[in-house]
């Protein structure tokens, strides 16, 4: 997981330097400081997919560029085969695994996200990101937190979200969750 955030920190590091872009710049976009932005840069943070999703439409670079490195090439259909979507893992607990990589200028990013379960006590830190997301179970259940409102989620259970209010994402039952998120960026 070190070596990704290493790998898209360079990617990030290397269009800001070949575009002139001030750090400031880049980091009043994504809503976090000059100091976290660079400690992103340097694979000291994790990133945060939607703030990439928003240098790739503000720059003209595609999401897969900064992700993976890889140009999508895909225009008119591009196919996932079960278990084959290129990984990336930002957190510890997060698994995620996109699910259009291959597919040029797409309009939102399908994921496949497993959370594993935490240990009693813990919970993951809110996060906030901009546009809004999808996210529907697939297996196991999963409780969602949203700014102060807890609600828990079974198979088959969806819910649609403003990405800018704080939310969290835990695993119950002691086993992984896995659930289907299609987050849009405006």
């Amino acid at each position: 997981m070190e070596d990704a955030f290493l790998q898209i920190g360079a990617r990030l590091h290397g269009l800001r330097e070949v575009l002139e872009i001030p750090v400031e710049e880049i980091a009043e976009l994504c809503g976090i400081t000059p100091e976290d932005y660079l400690r992103m840069e340097r694979g000291e943070n994790e990133f945060y997919e939607p703030c990439l999703a928003l240098i790739s439409k503000r720059y003209g670079i595609e999401l897969d560029v900064l992700l993976f490195g890889e140009e999508p090439r895909m225009k008119g259909y591009f196919v996932t085969r079960r278990n084959q979507g290129l990984a990336i893992d930002r957190r510890a607990k997060y698994k995620y695994q996109s699910l259009a990589s291959g597919f040029r200028q797409r309009l939102m990013d399908p994921f496949l996200v497993e959370v594993a379960p935490l240990p009693e006590g813990e919970r993951h830190a809110p996060s906030s990101h901009h546009g809004q997301e999808f996210d529907m179970v697939v297996e196991g259940r999963m409780e969602v937190t949203i700014g102060q409102r807890t609600m828990v989620l079974e198979v088959g259970d969806s819910i649609y979200l403003d990405s800018s209010r704080p939310h969290s994402m835990h695993a119950l039952d002691g086993r992984p969750v896995k659930f289907l998120c299609v987050a849009v960026n405006p």
